[in-house]
């Protein structure tokens, strides 16, 4: 049960659900479309990763203060995440688009092969996944959420 006590995880695993949750009305409110999907997505505004490490390293910060050992191991992993997720998840993604792309082209071409109107449509089209990364202002956003949820819940239901 003290598991449920631990204030810098708890933080973290709600930063995680609410950046997660968010995603879905800010699509709807910029794209007019409602995806649900978002809840389970990686990628998007805000970044889920971001807010969970960042709660992690205020939570840690809060109870530790900031110039414990652990809340240096705490910044420092929240940096690495956050720097990852802006640049080799997002080179990933975007790699992803141009191979996309390329397939897509490559299957006008296939269109015309004998057999190629009889195989289904799921054969014909499998994508890779595009939103891996961030763009920078993604993760600045996730680390506000982090930082936010951390002391709302601290001064809200741990104190």
């Amino acid at each position: 049960m003290e598991l449920f006590f631990n204030f810098p995880l708890v933080a973290s695993l709600i930063a995680i659900f609410f950046a997660q949750f968010i995603k879905v009305p800010i699509h709807y409110i910029a794209l007019r479309k409602l995806d649900w999907s978002l809840l389970t997505s990686t990628g998007g505004m805000p970044s889920s990763h971001s807010a969970a490490v960042t709660a992690l390293a205020t939570g840690v910060g809060i109870q530790s203060g900031i110039s414990s050992p652990i809340f240096a191991v705490a910044a420092v992993f929240a940096i690495i995440t956050m720097f990852d997720a802006t640049g080799v998840r997002r080179q990933a993604g975007e790699q992803a688009v141009v191979l996309n792309k390329l397939v897509a082209d490559f299957n006008v071409f296939v269109q015309e092969a004998k057999d190629w109107q009889k195989k289904e449509e799921q054969q014909k089209q499998h994508k890779l996944k595009e939103l891996l990364g961030h763009k920078p202002i993604e993760v600045f956003f996730g680390g506000l959420t982090g930082i936010f949820i951390a002391f709302i819940l601290y001064f809200f239901v741990f104190i």
